[in-house]
């Protein structure tokens, strides 16, 4: 007898809404896309926060709390996770992972007959020490068991892929790459702009593996009084930490580097607005989103030569890519794209708007999950 289901795709990952970062973005609009077009939404995460509710409905899309016992470094002691997901999988047609996940691999193996889908966002990375080298090996671990059972397995791009570390797992699986869905931050007004100097700037979570204190030091170097930098993240709710007193002393006394702190809504679009380059200068990344979303609006983007970080840049050719942790070449690419025509911005606009949209994603999701689960689509 065929089971019957009560969702059409069960979402599994550590952290979930309100909690903001790439992946958990990515995981957030994607299912909610999903849901706005008619598909049975539930989202199995960890409680991060002792505030939130353990099961509530946020845009169609039924999402439910694990308690966590402790923090562990980024993670956190979570045994009821696995134990939740597995009870939603089992009334599920698809189990989309969301990886890397310290407990993927535990999730797979109680999921029964229900189809697997796993989105390895990036490699994980902690800083060095044994104990994270120990812990990034259990996570590099788990992720391998995931992947190895599951049914499709999608990627950022096909660069982010061959660059992984578990490239080796994965290029034996069914692979798909779909970039992540990227906002449309067009209409905002340049509210953050002071004067008409260069201003160059950076959004994402304020942390170690986004290399800030790079583009700091590249910044500092331009000799302009009238230029700036404005920084824009949460650092006050990252899991592990923020480096934001490294990033405060590496900023000393110039006035010109400004801390904007989280923005949301219409001051995201005022930060794209307020701008002339974005740089994302991370020494670890998958795609970012931001980037994408900074050349939506015309905004030409810096990044590094990382697999998966750089691929924005090099579909699109709307920006620079420079080494790692190399504050002289960042600087030499910001004042290069600082004199990019207008014309040449409303071209990589254009590009970036066709490549990165919320709909096309979404529709490449909907499209491989039809695939797994032989569903008929819905009209909502």
């Amino acid at each position: 007898m065929a089971k019957t289901n009560d969702f059409d795709v069960t979402v599994a990952l550590d952290y979930y809404a309100p909690y903001v970062s790439g992946l958990t973005e990515a995981a957030r609009v994607i299912a909610e896309g999903l849901a706005a077009r008619g598909w049975r939404i539930a989202v199995a995460c960890a409680q991060h926060d002792p505030t939130l509710p353990k099961r509530e409905v946020i845009n169609g899309v039924h999402v439910h709390r694990a308690p966590v016992i402790t923090r562990i470094s980024r993670g956190f002691l979570c045994p009821a996770l696995p134990v939740l997901t597995s009870q939603l999988a089992s009334r599920s047609a698809l189990l989309h992972l969301h990886l890397p996940m310290p407990e993927a691999a535990f999730m797979v193996n109680r999921v029964g007959s229900t189809k697997v889908a796993s989105t390895y966002h990036i490699d994980s990375f902690l800083p060095h020490g044994a104990i994270n080298r120990f812990g990034m090996r259990v996570v590099d671990t788990s992720a391998r068991i995931a992947i190895g059972k599951s049914d499709l397995v999608i990627v950022n791009s096909d660069d982010q892929a061959r660059g992984s570390r578990l490239w080796p797992t994965m290029k034996r699986r069914p692979l798909r790459a779909i970039s992540s869905p990227c906002l449309d931050r067009r209409g905002g007004e340049p509210t953050l702009r002071d004067g008409t100097g260069l201003h160059v700037g950076f959004m994402g979570r304020i942390a170690v593996e986004k290399g800030i204190e790079y583009l700091i030091r590249a910044f500092r170097a331009i000799d302009d009084p009238a230029a700036r930098l404005l920084l824009a993240g949460d650092y006050e709710h990252i899991a592990g930490g923020s480096n934001i007193a490294q990033l405060r002393v590496e900023a000393g006394d110039d006035q010109r580097i400004r801390f904007l702190g989280m923005l949301r809504g219409q001051r995201v679009r005022d930060f794209y607005a307020s701008i002339d380059v974005f740089s994302l200068p991370s020494i670890s990344e998958s795609f970012g989103i931001v980037q994408a979303e900074a050349m939506m609006t015309g905004v030409p983007s810096v990044t590094t030569d990382i697999a998966g970080g750089r691929y924005p840049v090099q579909a699109t050719g709307f920006g620079r890519i420079v080494p790692p942790r190399d504050p002289a070449a960042l600087r030499t690419a910001l004042l290069d794209l600082s004199s990019m025509s207008a014309e040449e911005r409303l071209a990589g606009q254009r590009t970036a708007l066709e490549m990165f949209g919320v709909e096309a994603c979404v529709d490449a999701y909907e499209d491989a999950f039809q695939l797994l689960t032989n569903r008929v689509r819905r009209v909502a």
